[in-house]
């Protein structure tokens, strides 16, 4: 089959990878253009002569008629951050189909993995879907459930869980598709809900909350774009942390919430109902370190 592929990163590039070493033909890539370091998928594509479009929008003409000389049979969206309009999804022969790490209509949004965490949720995984026009809301071909461990983080349940099976997913799809056997579910709006993007707002800890509360507000948010509190009112990024609940009360009498109460290799603070313990943590401006490397004294009161 002629696949386009519209995506980035390592997840369009191992999409990519995933079509030509089944003997598929890619007749063009589209990715977003660069901000910074070189996007794997534009870079894979131009080793393997695939044709690639960079357009700062999908809505332009020039976009669609990239895609009609494509002359594609499914359209493969992998890790998508543009907004794709439904005069470009269909275009190809038999359509466009859509990867998203969540089990749809469970957590809309781009940092859906991260909600799911955060939120405490004991499942996961992902959809394949048919795009429309609203985000992440179109009827479903494939669901996929993956468990969310306890200690989990946003890089292992993505990179070790959803990745693989969302690139395998895809392949899949597109062909339940081009063989007609790909009926598209409606989803089920009562159960749905969308979420922002995780930014610094909602990644500052607050150690009054509970300990388990911290504890998944943490690894939700590991290894990007990382949780932070302060120190002497500078900030600092905390990462692979585990916790303590405690369980009498002569366990923190009298500590204090945000309290540094061990530094000697990892560093243990005291929140809500128990401790957190830190392996790593990310000065403000620097770049991570073992957390006994960072020179947080015992007794340190953080988030002040």
């Amino acid at each position: 089959m002629r696949i386009a592929i519209i995506g980035q990163q390592d997840f369009g590039k191992a999409t990519l990878e995933a079509f030509l070493a089944r003997g598929d033909e890619v007749s063009a890539v589209f990715c977003a253009p660069e901000k910074g370091r070189p996007d794997p998928l534009r870079v894979a594509a131009e080793e393997r002569g695939v044709r690639v479009h960079q357009l700062a929008k999908l809505t332009d003409p020039a976009a669609l008629e990239a895609m009609r000389e494509a002359n594609a049979d499914v359209g493969v969206m992998a890790y998508v951050t543009q907004f794709v309009p439904q005069d470009f999804c269909n275009i190809p022969k038999f359509g466009t189909i859509q990867f998203h790490p969540s089990l749809l209509p469970l957590h809309r949004g781009a940092s859906s993995m991260s909600w799911s965490i955060i939120c405490g949720r004991k499942e996961t995984g992902f959809s394949i879907f048919r795009p429309t026009d609203g985000l992440d809301e179109g009827p479903v071909i494939l669901r996929r459930a993956v468990p969310i461990e306890e200690h989990d983080t946003l890089g292992s349940l993505y990179f070790g869980k959803i990745f693989p099976m969302g690139v395998a997913g895809l392949v899949e799809v597109a062909d339940l598709v081009m063989a007609g056997k790909a009926p598209a579910i409606a989803q089920y709006e009562p159960d749905a809900g969308y979420e922002g993007i995780i930014r610094e707002a909602e990644t500052r800890i607050n150690w009054a909350n509970h300990v388990d509360i911290i504890y998944n507000l943490i690894r939700g948010c590991d290894p990007a774009p990382g949780a932070w509190t302060t120190v002497d009112g500078k900030k600092l990024w905390l990462f692979n942390a585990s916790k303590r609940i405690a369980r009498t009360f002569g366990e923190v009498k009298g500590k204090k919430l945000g309290e540094v109460v061990a530094a000697d290799g990892a560093l243990v603070v005291h929140g809500q109902g128990g401790f957190i313990s830190l392996e790593r943590v990310r000065p403000d401006g620097g770049r991570k370190i073992a957390a006994a490397e960072a020179g947080v004294a015992v007794g340190t009161i953080l988030g002040g």
